[in-house]
Parts: C-alpha cells; structure tokens; sequence
C-alpha cells in the first residue's frame, strides 16, 4: 500500500481547507472590488443628476452645456438610467438593451417594468425644477457590476468541484490500489497453497489404498478437509474475476455451509437455519462465494462467544418493497458498539489476539462487488449479540 493512502485523512482535510481558504479569500478579494465599483457607479450617477439639474434649470444653450451634455450626460455609457416626470412618464433613458422591433407601445411597457426593477434596487434622485414640479432619476447596477457580485458564487462552485473531483480521484485511486493489493494477495495464496494441497492429495488416496488405515473414518474427515482447502483455494483464485451468478436455493446453501462448520467449532454453539420464504425460492449468487461470507460471519460470531452460544440464520424478503432475499446472521455474542457498525468492515480491524482482521472485509467485497448486494450490521446490542444482514437478488 502507498504510504500516501496512509495519510488519507489528512489528504482530505488538507484539500477541504485549501478550498476553503481560495474560496474566503476570493469572496473578500471580489467583495472590496464590487464596493469599489459600486461607489465609482454611485459618485457617477451623482454627477449626472447635479448634472440634469443644471441642464433643467436653464434655459441658455452655450459651451457650458454643450461640455456638460458631452462630459458628464453622454460619458455615462454603463450604469442604466431612466428619467421620469412626477407622473411617471418616462422623459429619457440611457444604457437599456431593448429587445428589437417593439413598437412605441412595447417600448414604453419594456422603460415601466424596468424602472419598477430599479425602484427595487436603488431609491430614485429626486430634481426640483420649479413650480413645484420634480422629475425623478432611476438607476441600477451597471452589468459588469452585476456579474462582479455574481462571480465569487461562480468561483466558488468552481473551487468546489474542483475539491469534489481531487476527493473522488484520490478515493478512486487509493480503491484501485486497495483492489489490486486484494487481487495480489488472494492469487499469491492460492499459488501458495497449491503446492501442500497436491501433496496432501496425494496423501489421502494412499491412506485409501492402504490397509493400515482401512475403514478409518478420520480418513474421510481428512479428505472432506482436503476437498474444503481445494474450494478455498479456488476462492482465492477467482478473486479479481467476474463471478458467474446462478438462481440458487439460499437455504441449501446456507445449510451447506453450516454443516461443514458444526464439526469444526465448539460444540456448545448452537446452529439453527430457518426460511420464512417459499422452499423453491432462488437468489442469484455464487456458491463457493457465498459460502465463504456465511463461513467468515459465522466464524467471527463463533470468536465473539467465545465458543459458547447460538448462531441462527433466518431467510425472509428485504430490502426496499421487500425485492431482495436477506440472510439475517445472529449471535448471542458480544455485540459491537454503534459506532464501529462501519469500522468492523474495514481491512485490518480486529479485536482478536490473532487473525489479519480480513474476513468481515472480504464478505463485504464480495456480497457488494460481485453480487451487488449489501452486507451491514442490522442489529447490536453490547453483551446481547449482532445481526449481520446480508441482501441478495433474488
């Protein structure tokens, strides 16, 4: 295993705060640009209403006015601007896009709604021209400034994806490696059990032919071990492989699988296996495989009672609408607290003097991997016992 898959906690951590600092300090960065903007825009729309008020205010037409209307009126060309009598009739506007080909009609309905937006966004400037009479100055952010407030919301779900999509290559890569380690280690065992296994083969079939051992019935118990350690290997062998699936009958199965274990473990654990399903109701699975996930289960129950108890397996519908067939595993064991249902699954968690810790995380490979089904703690009770759930298609 790499050793950065060792730090995989920290990665994450490290990438979460980076993200979080390029975020903060993009949004305060942007923040003090969008109110820099927004003064310039207002000291600019200022200017235009003193502006209007001198140019509603006289009468002469001169160099003065003329500079004004050039200088000030026509150097706004961002900030949108509608002028309005006391009435609400719109006098002029400036830096509006109107859609093309609206009659008068339209145009004037499209100026009302969007000096109702700007009403919204900024009280209007009010000009005194006499009489008693006003017009009225309407405005609203210019468009950039607009996409300016817009753009650290932009940033961020940019920085955020880019954190998403490190997390998920990170977690793909330490999965990739986790599987090939898996793979290497399940072959190189199989490999390596090959060699005693043929001898012991061989072996077993002299103590047959041999009238010495005639009729001895530990030579049959011998054989049935041997005949286990070939389906064993074989297990290690495929792992990697695509696993072919066939409708099979999950009692049979479980059965199997218990039988061989009953001789094989203290005699005050009690075996039971019951099906609240139909006799000749199938799943599709793979019976070396699955036998190995009742047989690890199993087996750890067994260590969690120390070797005295009861292990009972119940078949019923599970699932959501009930479409998948469940095998509930209880032991009247230990239990687990709630906050290790998860971490009992992990590759190299034990509580056992002896062991790698594997066998809980290889059932859970294969029931989701190869049979796309699940494998969780249903239920755990310390000092009371556990119910492993296992859920299969049917």
């Amino acid at each position: 295993m790499l050793p950065i898959y060792d730090q995989k906690s920290r990665i994450k951590l490290l990438i979460v705060v980076l993200a979080l600092v390029i975020g903060a300090v993009t949004v305060v960065y942007t923040n003090l640009l969008v109110s820099r903007l927004a003064e310039r825009e207002q000291q600019q729309i200022d200017r235009y209403a003193r502006t209007q008020r001198f140019l509603i205010g006289t009468e002469q037409e001169d160099a003065t006015t003329d500079f004004l209307r050039t200088e000030i009126i026509m150097e706004n060309s961002n900030v949108p601007v509608i002028l309005a009598d006391g009435d609400g009739n719109i006098v002029d506007s400036r830096n509006i896009t109107m859609p093309s080909g609206l009659n008068e009609a339209r145009r004037q309905a499209f100026l009302q709604n969007e000096m109702e937006d700007m009403k919204e966004q900024h009280p209007p400037i009010v000009i005194k021209i006499g009489g008693g009479l006003r017009n009225y100055i309407y405005y609203k952010d210019s468009l950039i400034l607009t996409q300016l407030r817009t753009y650290p919301l932009v940033q961020l779900g940019v920085i955020a994806s880019l954190a998403v999509i490190a997390y998920l290559v990170f977690s793909t890569s330490r999965r990739a490696e986790q599987n090939r380690v898996w793979v290497g280690l399940a072959k190189e065992t199989a490999h390596q059990l090959g060699t005693p296994l043929s001898s012991m083969l061989a072996w077993v079939d002299y103590m047959r032919s041999s009238e010495r051992f005639a009729g001895e019935e530990v030579v049959e118990e011998l054989d049935k071990d041997v005949k286990r350690l070939q389906i064993i290997t074989e297990r290690f062998s495929n792992i990697g492989s695509v696993p072919v699936l066939k409708d099979e009958n999950i009692r049979d199965v479980a059965e199997r699988a218990i039988d061989y274990l009953k001789v094989r473990v203290s005699r005050k654990v009690a075996f039971k296996v019951e099906s609240l399903l139909d006799p000749e109701t199938t799943a599709k699975v793979n019976i070396p495989l699955l036998e190995w996930v009742i047989e690890n289960i199993c087996k750890n129950a067994v260590d969690a009672m120390d070797g005295r108890g009861s292990i009972t397996l119940i078949i019923r519908h599970g699932g959501r609408n009930n479409r998948q067939i469940a095998l509930d595993i209880t032991d009247t064991g230990k239990g687990i607290p709630k906050s290790k249902f998860e971490t009992v699954f992990q590759p190299g968690y034990t509580t056992k003097k002896r062991g790698w810790g594997l066998g809980l995380a290889l059932a859970k490979r294969i029931i989701e991997n190869y049979h796309k089904g699940r494998l969780y703690v249903r239920w755990s009770e310390v000092g009371k016992g556990t119910t492993f759930r296992v859920l299969l298609n049917g």
